[in-house]
Order: structure tokens, then sequence, then C-alpha cells
């Protein structure tokens, strides 16, 4: 596999059953991956417990790969599509898709490549940057929080029996990892090939997840400064300037134009009040 084939990350935010992490991993081996992320988990050494190297039956070099974080920024780092996996749908969150169809329109998107195929040989074209994918699995108990569902592209919803709609942790992420295995061709030859990214950033990746926090992040700051947001009644401004950035997929280089207008922001606040 080439290095420019998507990243591809399974993020588990607080899980409290051992067994289910170690499951985790088995199911991400029958599928090909290996990027286990593990948010604030219960258990801090929870990679090592009885529990989860029992269910992973066979998958202990994707435990052992995994990594364990405090934060969900921290592990954003390289996505550039960020999927939740919620069965209720949120007010104000992104939209609310059938796995299959969206992860095969993603993949279409990135193989479309770059608008201009037809660019003479001799003409040196930048290569085209790796794309990343992440999906986002909640808490055992209560799913993810509107605050997390908010930060996503898309909210993945698994087709269930009405009525009656819940889905083992691991259970949930076998069907996304097969889902996701499918949209990049399944286990064929040809289906390994490296993708590329989105024809609007054929020279330019977008920008990670984590740099459209932190410009959330300062905006708020400057919105805030500037008296046009009330922190004490947010109401849905901020997960609608998440979507828009989310739609908009800026690039590193806009990510700076952007947090240079906060800081700009800033800076005219201060001296008003100054």
């Amino acid at each position: 596999m080439r290095s420019n084939q998507p990243i591809s990350r399974f993020i588990l935010i607080e899980p409290s059953h051992a067994g289910n992490v170690g499951a985790v991993a088995r199911a991400l081996k029958v599928m090909g991956f290996t990027d286990l992320v593990l948010v604030r988990p219960r258990w801090v050494d929870v990679l090592q417990r009885p529990e989860a190297l029992e269910r992973a039956s066979g998958a202990t070099d994707v435990l052992a790969g995994a990594r364990v974080l405090g934060s969900l920024d921290e592990a954003l780092t390289g996505i550039t599509h960020l999927c939740a996996t919620a069965m209720t749908v949120r007010d104000f969150g992104p939209p609310t898709l059938a796995p299959r169809e969206h992860l095969r329109a993603w993949v279409r998107t990135l193989e479309a490549g770059p608008p201009d195929s037809n660019q003479a040989a001799d003409e040196a074209a930048p290569e085209p940057a790796a794309a990343g994918i992440a999906f986002l699995f909640g808490p055992e108990r209560y799913g993810l929080s509107n605050a997390d569902v908010y930060r996503c592209h898309a909210s993945l919803r698994i087709p269930t029996a009405p009525g009656y709609g819940s889905l083992n942790l691991a259970a949930a992420v076998q069907l996304i990892a097969y889902e996701w295995r499918l949209a990049l061709g399944g286990f064929d030859a040809g289906a390994l090939e490296p993708l590329a990214v989105p024809p609007h950033h054929a020279t330019e990746a977008p920008a990670d997840a984590a740099a459209i926090a932190a410009t959330l992040a300062h905006w708020q700051e400057a919105l805030v400064a500037l008296e046009y947001l009330d922190p004490a009644a947010p109401k849905k401004l901020l997960p609608r300037l998440n979507q828009l950035l989310n739609r908009a997929q800026p690039t590193q280089a806009e990510i700076h134009i952007l947090r240079g207008v906060a800081r700009a922001a800033l800076r005219l606040a201060a001296r008003a009040k100054g």
C-alpha cells in the first residue's frame, strides 16, 4: 500500500469495557485496518487488561499499536473527513447518511483526482497529498455527545430493525469497517491503489480536523471580543460555523487567512476597549 493511501482511523471516545476494546481490535484486523485511538478510556491500562487481550483473539498487534489520548483534538491530526456514528439525528448536526452510499461517494470524489489530468508529461505536477478519514464511536452507555457530532462532516446511521437500534460497540465498528473496506474495493489487487485528493485540493491537502477545531476556537474568541457572540447563550452559532468549515474544506493556507482575520478582530476589539 503506497504512502498516499488514505488514513483510516477508528476513534473510541471514553470506552468503558476492556473486552469491547479487544473485540474492536479484532474487528479492525479482519478488515485490514490498524489505526485505533482511544480517547479518555475508563481504564488507563485498557490495552493491557486481560479482557482486552482475550477478546482481541489474535489481534493483539492492533492493541499494541493503539494510542490512548486525553482529547479528541489530539486524535484528529491528518484527518480531513470525520464521520460520527449515531443512531439519533441531531439538530444542527451534519447530515445523517447510510454508510454504504456516503463512503462510496467519498471514495469517488477522491478517485476523481486533479481536474487537469491531461497535463503535459514534461510538466512537473505536484504529488497529490493523502486524505484521511476517521470514524468516531461514543461511550457504550450513551453514545456520542452533541458537541462531538457537530464536529463531523457526516453522521453514519447503520440501518437496523425499527424499534431496536442498539448495537454493541465492537459490532458497530465491525459494520463500519466492513462498509469502508467495501468502499475501498475490498481486497482485490486493484482496490488498494492509492486514491487522489479531491479535485480542488489537487496541489494542497485540506486542513485536518485539529486545524478546523483550532480555527473555530480562535473565531469564538474573536466573536466574543466583538460582542457578536454571547458566551452565556451561544445558541447554535458555533456548530453552524463548524459545518460551514467542514463543507468548505479549507486548505492550511486558507486556515492561516481565517485565523489572521480572527487575530485582526481581536486587536481591533482590544484597541476599542483601551
